[in-house]
């Protein structure tokens, strides 16, 4: 329903969170409620939605302009919501509870259209979309993401050597302790290694990274005061750990089987969760049919499918990150689902 018109729908969170900054008050957690509370709940009550668009699958040079516009949307938009941020904690008097919720409104943001948007803008063969993909993560103090996930997670995903591939039993507290660090860690190989390629000597991207977002701290801390500098670090904060969380939920307990020392089966469907309610598909530009994109990287979000071999979680993005963060629950849960997969995927390796 909507086609391409039904992503629309994701700009509710930078409205709620505008109205926030300006209302104050418990109006402050309004997209933390609508994310986690009236979005699971919605979803309850929709269901599932495995259609996709039915046109024939172009490249992401060639593409209808409504899903290219409503990403390239996200950029000034993130831009103007983190201005309004800076703006409002600076120049306006508050109690401690406005103070958090904006903090949360901006996190929110940060996660959703600061890194998630980039994700999918990264993916572009575009020079235009990879800037506005830095830019995005720029907002989130998450640069080296950009390459770590192009260059490190898509080619190692359901591996040890992936830092993003949650391992079975491991708590969601475990993996974020684990996966900040060696993200960075990655990605600053990765771009060394590029680096000596090219003869660059020690300058590397994800160094140029780290300058651009001292920089813009050190901006920030000038105009709008220490109290501003932090409450945007926060901010970031909320939205590394909101990606993170998304992390560890794609590929919780699902692991590519080992062919010789050095060499993994290729990447497939079943090695990522897939998810097909339908407001969280929206949301978040269909990042849910994370199986698909595995599998074929190239697609554009508005053409990624429900794939038939891919694992299903029982609920969508939202419901399953609060579940997360309840380690036992999640266990029960997720574990005897993660074996039904594995099984699956040796029947199909036999």
């Amino acid at each position: 329903m909507f086609g391409k018109f039904k992503y629309l729908f994701a700009f509710i969170l930078p409205a709620l969170a505008v109205v926030g900054f300006y209302v104050g008050g418990i109006w402050s957690f309004s997209t933390l409620v609508f994310s986690f509370v009236c979005l699971p709940l919605f979803e309850f009550a929709v269901g599932t939605d495995r259609s996709s668009l039915q046109n024939e699958f172009t490249s992401r040079k060639q593409r209808d302009a409504i899903p290219v516009v409503l990403v390239s949307l996200s950029v000034p938009i993130q831009f103007a919501v983190l201005i309004a941020f800076l703006y409002v904690q600076k120049n306006h008097e508050f109690s401690s509870l406005t103070y958090w919720g904006n903090i949360t409104a901006m996190g929110m943001m940060c996660g959703v259209f600061g890194i998630n948007v980039a994700h999918e803008l990264g993916h572009s063969p575009l020079k235009r979309d990879q800037l506005m993909s830095k830019a995005l993560l720029c907002t989130s103090l998450y640069m080296h993401f950009f390459v770590e996930h192009n260059k490190g997670h898509h080619k190692w995903v359901g591996t040890a050597k992936d830092p993003a591939t949650a391992r079975l039993n491991e708590s969601i507290y475990h993996f974020y302790l684990r996966v900040i660090p060696h993200s960075f860690v990655s990605a600053w190989r990765i771009a060394k290694e590029d680096a000596k390629r090219k003869k660059n000597g020690f300058f590397n991207e994800v160094l140029l990274y780290v300058i651009i977002e001292l920089t813009g701290l050190t901006l920030i801390y000038a105009l709008f005061g220490w109290k501003v500098f932090l409450s945007f670090i926060l901010a970031a904060v909320v939205g590394i750990l909101l990606l993170e969380t998304v992390n560890y939920i794609e590929h919780y307990g699902l692991f590519r089987e080992k062919i010789t020392e050095n060499r993994f089966e290729d990447v497939a469907p079943i090695h990522s969760w897939n998810s097909d309610f339908i407001l969280g598909r929206i949301v978040l530009f269909e990042l849910t049919r994370h199986s698909d994109h595995h599998a074929n990287p190239e697609r554009p979000y508005e053409h990624l499918r429900s794939l038939d071999n891919a694992g299903q979680l029982p609920a969508g993005y939202p419901s399953m990150m609060l579940l997360a963060l309840v380690p036992f629950a999640w266990f029960k849960i997720m574990n005897p689902l993660a074996m039904k997969v594995k099984n699956l995927q040796k029947n199909l390796a036999d």
